[in-house]
């Protein structure tokens, strides 16, 4: 469905249009900052980052996710080349500020109401919600970036 979103926002460009870059970059950059914060996370952190609301989660490990995210935009600023390296930048750094919010709305939501996973569905992943948490808050502010910003 997000890759519909290319429809609504750019209806004058052919669906072949290399815009799909942006939602497979986003989708890319979000699972790198997410799967990099919790590898660098365990392994070295050590400072909480909120922990009232996601105990596990660590300054070292946000900031971890964060550079490993910032090095796959550079990436994908040489294979994807929509747009510039500085304009795929600020859409990582937004993706990050938006994503990293949103994952700890959603432990606030499961703290809120006390239960550790929010389905079954994902054994092991703390449910469907805990894979979505980031995407669904950082994809509108996302938009945002390239329509207001990159356009």
């Amino acid at each position: 469905p997000l890759s519909l979103l290319n429809v609504l926002f750019y209806p004058h460009i052919e669906l072949s249009s290399p815009t799909y870059e942006l939602v497979l970059g986003f989708f890319i950059l979000i699972w790198t900052n997410d799967t990099f914060a919790y590898l660098t996370g365990m392994l070295f952190g050590r400072h909480k980052f909120f922990e009232r609301i996601s105990p596990k989660k660590t300054w070292e490990g946000t900031i971890g996710g964060a550079v490993f995210a910032i090095i796959g935009a550079y990436i994908l600023s040489l294979v994807f080349q929509v747009i510039n390296p500085i304009e795929w930048i600020g859409f990582v750094l937004t993706l990050i500020i938006f994503g990293t919010f949103g994952d700890l709305i959603e432990s606030m939501f499961k703290r809120t109401i006390n239960v550790k996973d929010s389905g079954g569905l994902m054994p092991g992943h703390g449910g469907i919600l805990d894979r979505l948490d980031s995407i669904l808050i950082a994809a509108p502010f996302v938009i945002i970036y390239v329509v207001f910003v990159i356009n």
